[in-house]
């Protein structure tokens, strides 16, 4: 059954419950055992569109306060979010927009200063899943629309909740609108300020203000944040500019700019129920379940660097063999992870990372170790399509993610960098995103 109504807007994955003001919102789902699969792309594009982040890397949603069908190229601005719910029940899922800070807390502007129209939209368009094993629904909606119209630029969230009920919220999601009022020239380089050709990338920014309102720069109104691939655990956060001068930031030999180089995404396709693709080992049907037992990954941390394609932790569904519509015809399967390890890690824990799992660290993605097999494992279901992981290791007392231990970090891996620019004036009660740069 397909039902299509005025849908919404937004963008990308799904998050954790906020109970205070000064909260800061992050994209991940919040019923992972209900809620799968939550995909966001342009409605123009049928390229890679990544669900992990905050703001998920980057997705534009058109210049601030442009209604739609003023710009020829609106299209590549305009949003499908879908997410699948696990069964063949009907659900009325709700959304609301949140104007949020660059920290990703809630800013103190109200409704009317960043949307004209509505600020909570229902989902209403939704098909039940064909001829699958598993059971789900799959919903979509598209933003922005001629009755939500954003005013103001920064980041925002949308709070997903069912029935009318906030108290049941299933998700949030984050996403950012951007006025390009500046520009921004970055590179990435090996030779860092605490090494030389090893293990981590450092980046030199320079952002040039002057187009943007005629406003010298100042680093007490201007602040920038960086991510690699998507990921927020190792952001920077608003670092101090190296120089000031009359219209420009630089960030040179900024230490807050220093990464770990990592090493390039493993990857599995299963985009076949009868063969193994990249990266899997067999395929197995069992008691109305598929499983995809994927080949056992190797600890790379004492492996040279070697090169491979990867698309840095994103992901797509894709499925053969369709007949209408791959998102309701997609099966979902069983995937099966192995680490071979002789002992296990006693200061610290491995994850399975990467947008599948929305870049966060929660039970779903952590492996367990299994004394008898001498590996870590993790078995996950995850719909049809080609994925990109890596093993995180958590240490149990800094908390902090490192792929030293697991992947290995090498200067020579392509990352990919987001810069974003932030201005928040004197008296201002928000942050207002006035530039960024995506760069390898």
């Amino acid at each position: 059954m397909k039902k299509t109504g005025l849908i919404v807007f937004l963008l990308v994955t799904i998050s954790m419950p906020i109970s205070a003001a000064n909260s800061s919102y992050r994209t991940k789902v919040l019923t992972p055992d209900f809620i799968k699969t939550l995909r966001a792309r342009y409605v123009d594009s049928q390229t890679l569109e990544p669900i992990g982040g905050d703001p998920v890397r980057p997705f534009l949603v058109k210049s601030p306060g442009m209604p739609i069908g003023e710009e020829g190229d609106v299209q590549k601005h305009l949003l499908e979010i879908s997410f699948d719910e696990m069964s063949h029940d009907t659900h009325q899922y709700t959304y609301t927009l949140l104007h949020l800070n660059a920290d990703g807390t809630q800013s103190a502007l109200s409704s009317y200063e960043y949307v004209d129209g509505f600020t909570t939209q229902e989902i209403t368009t939704y098909e039940h899943s064909l001829n699958t094993s598993e059971l789900y629904t799959h919903y979509s909606f598209t933003f922005p629309n001629a009755d939500m119209i954003i005013k103001a630029s920064g980041n925002y969230a949308i709070k997903i909740y069912e029935d009318g009920d906030e108290d049941k919220t299933i998700a949030w999601v984050c996403f950012s609108v951007v006025e390009p009022s500046t520009s921004i020239r970055a590179k990435v380089r090996p030779n860092t300020d605490i090494e030389i050709n090893r293990r981590y990338q450092q980046l030199d920014i320079d952002v040039q203000t002057d187009r943007y309102e005629n406003r010298t720069a100042n680093g007490n109104e201007y602040f920038i944040v960086v991510q690699q691939n998507g990921r927020r655990d190792n952001q920077a956060y608003a670092p101090k500019p190296t120089f000031i001068e009359a219209n420009k930031l630089r960030y040179t030999h900024c230490r807050e700019l220093i990464f770990e180089g990592g090493n390039e995404y493993h990857h599995f396709d299963t985009y076949s129920t009868y063969f193994a693709g990249t990266g899997v080992d067999r395929i197995a049907h069992d008691r109305n379940d598929y499983h995809a037992i994927l080949f056992a990954d190797a600890l790379r941390a004492n492996d040279n660097y070697m090169h491979e394609f990867d698309v840095n932790g994103q992901w797509v569904v894709n499925a053969e063999r369709t007949l209408y519509d791959i998102e309701t015809e997609a099966e979902y399967m069983w995937v099966h992870w192995t680490l071979p390890a002789d002992q296990p890690w006693l200061d610290g824990v491995i994850y399975v990372g990467g947008d599948l799992f929305e870049n966060s660290l929660s039970p779903r993605n952590r492996m367990q170790y299994d004394n008898e097999r001498r590996c870590y494992w993790l078995t996950a279901l995850v719909k049809q399509g080609g994925y990109d992981y890596q093993y995180w290791f958590v240490s149990k007392e800094s908390q902090a993610v490192t792929l030293q231990r697991t992947e290995g970090s090498h200067w020579e891996t392509e990352n990919e960098y987001t810069i974003y620019v932030y201005h928040r004036p004197f008296g201002s009660r928000a942050d207002r995103l006035v530039g960024l740069q995506v760069i390898h």
